[in-house]
């Protein structure tokens, strides 16, 4: 039944990456939660929103903005340490009730389309980059902070979906080495695995019929109903 679960979860959030170029994490992460606990669930976001970032970047590396990603993966691997430490030396109940509040946070943040003016240029890239990293290793969601500041930079969607996908990839492999592996047997590796070939295989099928408005509305209210769970939940266990 776990092993269901857990197939279940990984698919939703690889078709909804496929579809919008994050949110992995936001979608999969608080059920991941649920079934494996907070650290390997992150551990697992994590290696998943990277195999499904790579498999995306292949067919739009080319615009990739090195002027913007450089500092944003700069500044990430400065704070994943930081963020890996607070995922291994926290309760189980105070991180659900975090992880739980950033996505829902993150999630409100995305919905309103909030303008911050430290989140512009360079140094907003930098910003960007530094909570994402963190947000990434602690509770394997570091998508948001970079959504803000396409929003605040003024991308596109077609802009912002390689280079979301190039962060991903950079920043998860920085969590990856700082957290480790996660500790999965071989049926809940395979489980995860055809998961993954079949969200992205339905994200891609779907992508041409659901517009980018539809996804992007399907995307924020799975995270905020997932992210308010684990909230829900982090609280009742203190």
């Amino acid at each position: 039944m776990t092993e269901m679960l857990l197939a279940g979860a990984v698919l939703l959030g690889a078709s909804v990456q496929w579809l919008t170029g994050m949110g992995f994490a936001l979608v999969a992460v608080p059920a991941l939660i649920l079934l494996l606990g907070p650290t390997e669930a992150v551990v697992l976001a994590n290696i998943a929103g990277g195999a499904i970032s790579v498999v995306g970047l292949t067919g739009g590396w080319r615009r990739v903005r090195p002027g913007a990603m450089v500092p944003l993966c700069a500044a990430a691997a400065c704070t994943v340490p930081a963020g890996a430490w607070l995922t291994h030396h926290l309760s189980v109940s105070t991180l659900m009730l975090t992880m739980g509040a950033l996505v829902t946070v993150a999630v409100l943040l995305i919905m309103y389309g909030a303008r911050v003016p430290a989140l512009r240029g360079r140094g907003g890239a930098v910003t960007a980059g530094a909570i994402g990293g963190f947000m990434n290793a602690a509770a394997g969601v570091g998508g948001p902070p970079i959504s803000l500041y396409a929003v605040n930079a003024g991308w596109t969607a077609r802009e912002f979906v390689p280079n979301a996908q190039f962060y991903s990839v950079v920043v998860n492999t920085f969590s990856i080495a700082a957290n480790g592996l996660p500790h999965l047997n071989i049926v809940r590796w395979a489980a995860v695995a055809a998961a993954l070939v079949t969200g992205a295989a339905i994200g891609r099928a779907v992508a041409g019929r659901l517009s980018e408005s539809r996804a992007r509305l399907l995307l924020l209210a799975l995270a905020l109903t997932g992210g308010l769970s684990t909230l829900a939940k982090g609280l009742w266990g203190l």
